[in-house]
């Protein structure tokens, strides 16, 4: 068994930043100020299966967004931090309220901000398109850009690792 893989079957809640992983990085506001977000439907998916499979998926963000609100809605997810202007303080809050250790979470990231949560959590994740020093702190680097379905590789990847990933797949071919 690899490192990784070793890594991957202790993790029983992921964490995502939203701007340059959940989308791809774009800010984009209409002619009234709204701001409006694009999310790949494969990573709703993802978090998904993710939740299927018994484990727990959560949200930290520096900005705050009412789309982020709507599709964590969507999706079920019920950690949602926004505002977060320190991540370390904000996860280790969480760790607090969900019972667990660094070592069970993994944390997708991609840009500066997302750094000391990658060094401190289990398995490091930054998609394809992450600055060079996120790249270079991750366990695994995806090989899809941000906001273009890099959450559901990471995803993918750690219910491998986990073996529960054809299990979870087995209702959709048949």
């Amino acid at each position: 068994m690899t490192d990784l893989a070793a890594k991957c079957r202790s993790v029983e809640l992921l964490i995502s930043d939203v701007d340059g992983v959940m989308t791809d990085g774009s800010i984009i506001y209409d002619n009234q100020g709204i701001e409006t977000k694009r999310f790949h439907v494969r990573d709703g998916l993802g978090i998904k299966l993710w939740q299927k499979s018994g484990n727990r998926f959560g949200i930290i963000t520096q900005r705050s967004s009412q789309a982020v609100k709507i599709r964590a809605s969507e999706l079920g997810v019920e950690i949602v931090r926004q505002a977060a202007t320190d991540k370390i303080v904000t996860l280790m809050d969480i760790l607090k309220e969900v019972d667990l250790k660094p070592e069970q979470v993994a944390y997708v990231g991609d840009d500066l901000p997302d750094l000391a949560v990658l060094g401190l959590v289990g398995v490091a994740i930054a998609v394809a398109d992450a600055a060079p020093e996120v790249r270079e702190t991750a366990d695994l680097v995806t090989s899809l850009p941000g906001g273009r379905g890099a959450l559901r590789e990471a995803v993918e990847t750690l219910l491998k690792h986990q073996q529960r990933w054809d299990d979870l797949v087995r209702p959709y071919t048949t």
